[in-house]
């Protein structure tokens, strides 16, 4: 038998190899091999026939740099950014939108395979009409230049190397304004003493008012930026909030530990289908408040009639008031306690008060409390909106010992979905739907809303829903009597 390693050798580094793409990442690297060995790509697509050179080489993985694309693929389109490939914002500009859809299933798909060990019924992701100039925050890097000059921008792909900008086409209308006339302050020698040790630039906008919060971060309390007000506000029309956060707990972190309000107020108002947020710069929020109406008006469908809910990760409260605008009982769990105090706000902003409760504490934690115990036994519905490491196991064991009905699952990645999802499957939970939607256009990012439901539940006969999403007919037709409808509450 012949030996394949020695007649088709690794590549070296240096080397230039042709290969032909066979997979893309979620960080937007095209997959290939040579001489067997896998080797990653960024800028080349499922299908394509490029030549690389060898510009990284691992024990088990080669990293090649695109030198040339000698085939192709009809799905490649022209990226729209002129910093795209170097700037670490966006994976997959280069990739038509119809396939970046379809695409973000597969991922799904593919996780809840090879994690949770079962084949999911995936539904078309959901997309935008127009995917771009989405992003209702940005968090610009500041970097010192020379000659009293800074440039703001972004990081490299897995790099603190800076890319400077002067315009983003994914954020809102308004936050590229920003950007552009703070660059050119940065490039002023009159104007750019404002960035003086500003390490970062966070910046928030609401489509529904053009209101924004800005807030820029400092190792201390800057009392330079307190003298420039007048001048930052000129750059920013909108602007409702300056603020300086300062004391980072790392040479990491984006936002401090503490803010001080420089100008104005520390929130900014939002509105999304009829729902009114005031949120700060630092506050946890999605980022793309269309796609949040399209998961507003999507998950409504579920919800006919009041229903008790555990809204756990609740943030400033966007799941938990919506749910309590439907005439629902919503009990929230977060542990940021200034989340915590803006749920409570965003609550009384929208008159729910009464029917939102909410308590500080790490999930985990919190539902071994009396009152977070008592209200899982009674809640329908345990809706779980987790960041991206996902959710602790102990708080997925407690879920299923309280036997909560319906578990609501909306995730922004899909492999710690899949994990969770495999340990709520094997405490007796069935897999309802599984709908991406694409919160994050143009990256390999997407939010996914997973059901559950327990086996012991069954469903009713007056519980099957119609469901309805902008843009796209998700209808399900009723079902045989032993199969149950995707998506109930029991």
């Amino acid at each position: 038998m012949t030996n394949r390693s020695a007649t088709n050798p690794a590549p070296s580094l240096g080397q230039e190899v042709i290969l032909s793409l066979t997979d893309l990442l979620a960080n937007g690297q095209g997959v290939g091999r040579a001489g067997g060995m896998v080797v990653f790509v960024s800028g080349a697509l499922p299908g394509e026939r490029v030549r690389v050179r060898i510009s990284s080489l691992k024990a088990n993985y080669a990293v090649g740099e695109l030198l040339d694309v000698l085939v192709r693929s009809p799905q490649r389109t022209e990226a729209f950014c002129p910093v795209f490939g170097a700037c670490g914002g966006c994976q997959v500009q280069h990739l038509a939108y119809p396939a970046q859809l379809h695409w973000k299933r597969n991922m799904v798909t593919n996780a809840f395979k090879r994690i949770a060990g079962v084949e999911a019924q995936v539904s078309e992701t959901i997309g935008m009409l127009f995917p771009r100039a989405y992003r209702n925050k940005m968090s610009l890097v500041v970097q010192e230049r020379s000659g009293e000059r800074y440039a703001l921008g972004f990081y490299q792909p897995r790099s603190h190397d800076v890319v400077p900008i002067e315009a983003c086409p994914i954020v809102l209308p308004q936050l590229d304004g920003y950007v552009r006339n703070l660059a050119a302050m940065a490039h002023s020698a009159g104007a750019a003493a404002i960035f003086r040790g500003v390490r970062h630039v966070v910046a928030r906008a609401g489509r529904a008012l053009g209101h924004a919060v800005v807030s820029l971060t400092t190792e201390r309390p800057a009392e330079h930026l307190d003298r420039a007000a007048s001048q930052l506000l000129a750059a920013l029309p909108g602007v409702v909030g300056l603020q300086n956060s300062f004391e980072p707990a790392s040479q990491n972190a984006v936002m401090g530990r503490r803010q001080r309000t420089i100008w104005g107020q520390p929130e900014m108002e939002e509105a999304i289908e009829g729902i009114r947020f005031r949120v700060s710069a630092a506050s946890f929020f999605q980022v793309n408040s269309e796609m949040v109406g399209q998961i507003f008006r999507f998950i409504s469908s579920g919800l006919t009639k009041p229903r008790r809910i555990v809204d756990l990760y609740c943030g400033a409260g966007t799941f938990s008031i919506f749910f309590a605008r439907l005439g629902c009982t919503v009990f929230g769990v977060e542990e940021s306690a200034h989340a915590i105090d803006e749920a409570r706000a965003n609550a009384a902003l929208n008159g729910v008060e009464r029917a939102t409760e909410f308590a500080v504490g790490r999930v985990e934690e919190a539902l071994r409390e009396p009152r977070a115990r008592e209200a899982l036994r009674a809640a329908s519905i345990a809706f779980l909106d987790p960041p991206r490491k996902g959710v602790e196991a102990a708080a997925l064991e407690a879920l299923a010992a309280a036997r909560v009905p319906n578990v609501w699952y909306l995730s922004c990645n899909p492999a710690t979905l899949a994990r969770d999802v495999a340990q709520l499957h094997a405490a007796g939970y069935e897999i309802g739907i599984v709908q991406p939607f694409d919160m994050f256009p143009q990256t390999g990012h997407v939010e996914v809303l997973c059901t559950l439901w327990r086996k012991e539940s069954g469903p009713a006969a007056d519980q099957e829903v119609r469901l309805e999403s902008a843009g796209a007919d998700v209808s399900r037709a009723p079902q045989e009597e032993k199969e149950y409808p995707d998506f109930v509450i029991r």
